[in-house]
C-alpha cells in the first residue's frame, strides 16, 4: 500500500475513537442542555465506552471472517448515524442511545489496525502499525481540542455533527480507495469467539493483555485527573489552557512511531521494558505539578511516548504470533485496554478528592510499576517463542 492509504487508515482511527472520547470536555454543556442531573453527567462518556467494550468482544472478530474493508465502511456509517442522533437529540434517552451505538461501532478502529497489519509486508508491519495507531492518540487527544473549540463557536451539538460528517466522508473514501481484503479461509463466527476466549489462557497473550491493562490504567489516571489540579489553585487554568497539554501529549505519542521500526528489527520486547521504566519516570515529573508546570509538561511527553511505544510493540508481537487471527487477537487485547482505562479514570478522581494530586501520581506510578513487573515475569516466555527478541 502507498503511504497515502496508511494516512487514510490513521484518519479512520482518529475519527472513530473520537466518537467515544469527544464527550469528555463538554460534559457540563451537553448535560445541562439534555436535562441530565449533574451527578449523572459521566454517563455521557460511560455509555459509549460500554458500547465499545461490547464491540471489542462481538464485532472485532468479524474481521477474521469478512472483508475488513467492507466492515470499516459499514461501521463508519453506523458511527455517523449514532453521532447524528446525539447531535439532534431533544432529550437524554436519544443521546444515550446514539452514544452507545457510536461507541459499539467505533471498534472500526481495531478493524482498521488489523487491516493495516494484515496487508503490510512482515518486515514493515511494526512501522505501519506505529503509524496507523498514532491516529488513535490523535483522536483521543485531538478530540478534546476540537470539542472545546467547536462548542465555543457553535455549541456542543456541532461537535457531533462535524464528527458524523467526517465519518461519512471516510467511509466513502475507504470503500473507494482501500484494496479488497481477500483471504483464503476464515471459519465460522462462533469458532472465532471460542478462539478469542481461549486466547486468555495463552501465556504471551495474557502477559501482553495485563501489561495493557496497567499501561492504560496509568494513562487513564493522567488524562481523567490532570484537569482537576490544573484548574485549581495555584494555576487556575481555563479549559482551553488545560487542553493545550494535549499538544505536548501528541508530540510524545507521535515520536513513538519509531517503536514500530524497533519492533520490525526484533527489539519490541526490549523496547517494552525500557518504555515501561520511562513511564514510571514520567510520573515522578508529573508529581511536581504543585510547584511547576515545566516538569509536568515534560512528564506528559514522556508518558505518551511510553504508552504508544508499548502499545505498538504489544500489537506487533500478537499479530506475529497469530497471523491467521489478527482481528480476534487485537479485539481481545483491547478488552484489557478498555478495562484499564476505565479503572484508571475511576480511581484517579476518588484518590484526588481524598489526598490531592500527589495521591494520583502515586497511583499512576503504581500502575506503571505493575506493568513493568508483569513484563519482567513474561520475558522468558516471549524469548522462548521469539528467540530473536
Amino acid at each position: 500500500m502507498v503511504r497515502g492509504l496508511y494516512v487514510l487508515l490513521a484518519a479512520v482511527c482518529a475519527v472513530a475513537v473520537s466518537a467515544v472520547y469527544a464527550a469528555q470536555p463538554i460534559l457540563g454543556e451537553a448535560g445541562r442542555d439534555l436535562g441530565i442531573a449533574p451527578d449523572a453527567y459521566g454517563w455521557l462518556v460511560s455509555v459509549g465506552q460500554f458500547g465499545y467494550l461490547v464491540g471489542l468482544v462481538f464485532l472485532v472478530p468479524l474481521g477474521d471472517l469478512l472483508d475488513r474493508r467492507r466492515l470499516i465502511t459499514v461501521h463508519l456509517i453506523v458511527v455517523a448515524v449514532g453521532l447524528g442522533a446525539v447531535a439532534t437529540a431533544p432529550e437524554a434517552p436519544m443521546a444515550f442511545a446514539g452514544l452507545a451505538t457510536a461507541g459499539l461501532f467505533a471498534v472500526a478502529v481495531q478493524t482498521t489496525v488489523a487491516y493495516a497489519a494484515a496487508v503490510a509486508q512482515p518486515q514493515e508491519r511494526g512501522r505501519r502499525l506505529g503509524f496507523v495507531t498514532s491516529g488513535i492518540v490523535v483522536g483521543i487527544l485531538g478530540s478534546r481540542l476540537l470539542a472545546g473549540a467547536l462548542t465555543e463557536l457553535w455549541g456542543w451539538r456541532s461537535v457531533y455533527l462535524v464528527l458524523a460528517a467526517l465519518a461519512v466522508v471516510l467511509a466513502i473514501a475507504s470503500r473507494i480507495l482501500l484494496p479488497v481484503d481477500v483471504r483464503s479461509s476464515a471459519g465460522r463466527y462462533q469458532d472465532l469467539l471460542r478462539d478469542g476466549l481461549r486466547s486468555f489462557a495463552d501465556p504471551v497473550f495474557l502477559s501482553r493483555g495485563v501489561i495493557a491493562f496497567f499501561l492504560f490504567a496509568s494513562f487513564g489516571t493522567l488524562w481523567s485527573g490532570i484537569a482537576l489540579p490544573l484548574s485549581a489553585a495555584p494555576w487556575r487554568l481555563s479549559e482551553t489552557q488545560v487542553g493545550l497539554f494535549g499538544l505536548a501529549a501528541l508530540a510524545g505519542a507521535l515520536a513513538a512511531g519509531r517503536a514500530g521500526r524497533w519492533a520490525d528489527a526484533g527489539r519490541g520486547n526490549a523496547v517494552t521494558g525500557i518504555a515501561l521504566a520511562a513511564l514510571m519516570v514520567s510520573w515522578v515529573l508529573l508529581g511536581q505539578l504543585r510547584w511547576t508546570l515545566l516538569l509536568p509538561v515534560l512528564g506528559v511527553i514522556v508518558l505518551d511516548f511510553a504508552v504508544q511505544a508499548v502499545h505498538v510493540s504489544n500489537q506487533h508481537i500478537l499479530t506475529e504470533l497469530r497471523p491467521g487471527r489478527i482481528s480476534t487477537a487485537i479485539g481481545g487485547y483491547m478488552v484489557f485496554y478498555s478495562l484499564g482505562s476505565a479503572v484508571g479514570a475511576a480511581a484517579t478522581t476518588g484518590i484526588y478528592s481524598a489526598v490531592g494530586w500527589a495521591g494520583s501520581a502515586v497511583l499512576g506510578i503504581a500502575f506503571a510499576g505493575a506493568a513493568l513487573l508483569t513484563w519482567a515475569i513474561g520475558v522468558p516466555v516471549v524469548r522462548a517463542l521469539r528467540p530473536g527478541d
